[in-house]
């Protein structure tokens, strides 16, 4: 069909919806998700280790006796923070922007990794980090119920090696913007563009919103390799995950995830005590602090989704 001055026109039997290398290849989203965090993790794993090792023997001297080795960096953990940031930013952030395009457009990459800015984006990053620190308790009753738990013990040690290393580094002389950039803000956007921006819509394409934001949550739990903190750090997981789809927009929760992450530096860099008091059976938090973190977490998640929920009537409304 042409216009007056002979252009081709086309008619909307032209234009098809678009078909990403996924639907086209017969892959499911969620395998591909599934598939990328495995791949993710191994890559950004090895290239943690292998420019921590490099740094630290330039500093020290390589070793070939494993136990100097991890003492050298124990004795240099700032070095093996740059390794861990490094792998981060290359695998979990850049290479899984990158990969998220077998799902999508080239025109709807950023929309489906949820990198928007909407005229209410800042309210739900104020939101997402008070919820964030009036939800220490709940958190802390949920690391409690882990204890309860019964783990291997080669975990438990594990976790106990790496606690104390990070222990030992935060009551030592340590640049706190520095540590603030490899625990607080590398991880707040690294791990929310993997795990919010990418792993959760590739699962709710497959299967909707409330599998998604369960699922990815408890990935993001299971990442951290740490069965003793599982509970806690999947209900953190699923926590953004929440924020991410109610905003309509990644900002929130990396805004939370960078508050979560920032206050445990603070907490155990002026707080050790407390910010590294052993989690046991015995050592319940005070029932009524749970309950009121607890209320006034689960009044914010039902405002926001309320306030979702009136952001749709609208926009359905002028569509």
């Amino acid at each position: 069909m042409k216009d007056q001055q002979g252009v081709q026109q086309s008619s909307p039997e032209d234009k098809q919806p678009y078909v990403s290398w996924a639907e086209r290849n017969g892959f499911s989203d969620w395998a591909l998700a599934l598939f990328w965090i495995v791949v993710a993790f191994f890559l950004f794993q090895v290239t943690a280790s292998v420019v921590a090792i490099v740094l630290v023997g330039m500093e020290s001297g390589i070793s070939s006796d494993p136990s100097e080795m991890m003492g050298a960096m124990t004795e240099h953990l700032d070095l093996v923070f740059v390794g861990n940031s490094l792998g981060q930013i290359m695998f979990l952030g850049l290479a899984t922007w990158f990969y998220a395009r077998l799902h999508t457009s080239r025109d709807a990459h950023k929309s489906f990794m949820r990198f928007t800015v909407q005229d209410d984006t800042l309210k739900y990053a104020l939101l997402s980090v008070f919820i964030v620190v009036a939800g220490q308790p709940v958190i802390w009753f949920l690391s409690w119920l882990n204890a309860l738990i019964p783990v291997p013990e080669s975990f438990t040690n594990m976790q106990s090696t790496q606690m104390e290393m990070i222990e030992n580094f935060l009551k030592g002389d340590h640049d706190m913007w520095l540590t603030l950039f490899h625990v607080a803000i590398v991880p707040a956007i690294c791990e929310e563009v993997l795990y919010r921006s990418y792993v959760m819509r590739a699962f709710e394409k497959s299967w909707g919103i409330w599998p998604a934001i369960i699922i990815s949550g408890l990935l993001f739990g299971l990442y951290h390799i740490q069965l003793t903190n599982l509970l806690p750090l999947a209900t953190l997981g699923m926590l953004f995950a929440y924020i991410t789809w109610v905003s309509r927009s990644i900002l929130p929760a990396m805004a939370a995830h960078f508050a979560n992450n920032g206050g445990s530096v603070f907490v155990g860099t002026y707080y050790p005590e407390s910010a590294f008091a052993e989690m046991t059976p015995e050592s319940m938090p005070s029932i009524w602090a749970v309950i009121i973190s607890l209320v006034i977490t689960a009044y914010i998640v039902y405002w926001m989704y309320n306030q979702y929920q009136q952001k749709m009537r609208e926009e359905a409304h002028y569509v």
